[in-house]
């Protein structure tokens, strides 16, 4: 189970996830999007947290996001808890542009939302349900 809250008025991320061994990762993050078209990783700056500096960051005011993620190399896939029940997303992470490029998502994907910024955790983060399920339905997606 993976909890993230993206803190009000920042680029920052607070996550805290609980890892298949039994132990917890928490840390903030700062992604700083590159604007290229396609697969193109901007920054990203993590930091490990004590139990304690996550309690205090976690009492800031913060959209909350709450998934499990599966790892299926080269996809994390992402299934997220209300209010987007429903919502499964796919990201794959490569070493290089050319690994990125030759990239083949498997046929069970039914849309590619790579330049959708509103697929983007904090953009979901803030969103209504009603909200995520017209920007499914631009891509043809209509759910039961």
């Amino acid at each position: 189970m993976i909890i993230d809250r993206y803190l009000v008025g920042t680029r920052l991320r607070l996550r805290r996830a609980d890892l298949s061994d039994g132990g917890r990762e928490l840390k903030l993050t700062q992604k700083v999007p590159i604007h290229h078209p396609g697969a193109v990783q901007g920054m990203i700056t993590n930091t490990y947290l004590s139990p304690a500096e996550y309690d205090l960051l976690a009492s800031l005011p913060a959209a909350v996001l709450s998934k499990t993620r599966l790892s299926v190399p080269p996809l994390g896939i992402d299934v997220f808890d209300d209010p987007l029940h429903g919502l499964v997303l796919a990201e794959a992470e490569f070493a290089t542009d050319e690994e990125a490029q030759s990239f083949v998502p498997p046929p069970a994907c039914v849309a590619e939302v790579t330049n959708d910024a509103r697929f983007t955790g904090g953009c979901l983060a803030e969103a209504s349900r009603q909200e995520v399920l017209g920007w499914l339905s631009e891509y043809g997606i209509r759910p039961e």
